[in-house]
């Protein structure tokens, strides 16, 4: 079984998402992570898109852990490194590339068909698991979207400001929404949870309760 939940850049779907995978007892998977450490890998070899044409070379592993989902690239761990300035100035970049995309597709398809999982992106309900169990779409204004992700870089010392936080997601949703493969855009069956208009429980009791509706799934 696999649920997923799609959104824009900061709607809440990573933290909902490990909330709901921890309640019900199922395994979480992080696209956006996947995607954030081949954008790391890329900076790390001087932006040379001869990165993806190679990437089945790439030793990118994964795990869900005590609710920390881990990312390593070879005998690197590089879960706290994907999430600098750097790398989210640069990931819908690398995201937009077709080759990037069917690779992590593959990964997660691989990793959905052997665990009970909750996966969070922006195109798993309409491209990658259309017959998903259950879908959900987040979303939230921009504006409230970059006061959480300000905050969130904060409480990892990251020295940011509002404003840029703001300028990078609103370029990230222009660039995700009309990116020639697979854009950002809600499942015609997906639920919408407008997130700013409800306090994180309320949240998740709502997909959890849809997901139990919906679902022979018990927690």
């Amino acid at each position: 079984m696999i649920i997923v939940l799609d959104g824009p850049a900061g709607s809440g779907k990573s933290s909902t998402a490990k909330a709901i995978a921890d309640k019900l007892h199922l395994q979480y998977l992080d696209s956006g992570a996947l995607y954030r450490a081949i954008t790391y890998q890329y900076i790390k070899a001087g932006e040379s898109s001869s990165l993806f044409d190679n990437l089945d070379k790439m030793n990118l592993t994964f795990n869900y852990d005590a609710g920390n989902f881990r990312v390593f690239i070879d005998d690197e761990e590089c879960t706290a490194a994907i999430r600098s300035k750097q790398v989210s100035g640069s990931v819908s970049k690398v995201a937009a590339n077709p080759l990037v995309r069917k690779y992590v597709n593959r990964l997660m398809k691989n990793y959905a068909s052997s665990f009970a999982s909750i996966a969070d992106g922006r195109d798993l309900g309409s491209a990658v698991f259309p017959d998903a169990a259950v879908k959900f779409y987040l979303q939230a204004s921009a504006e409230v979207r970059a006061e959480r992700r300000t905050s969130e870089m904060h409480q990892m010392g990251q020295e940011v400001s509002y404003d840029e936080v703001l300028q990078n997601i609103m370029e990230r949703d222009r660039i995700d929404s009309s990116r020639e493969h697979d854009p950002l855009r809600k499942a015609e069956d997906a639920i919408v949870v407008q997130t700013d208009q409800m306090t994180f429980e309320e949240q998740v009791a709502l997909c959890i309760q849809h997901i139990l509706s919906k679902t022979s799934h018990t927690t």
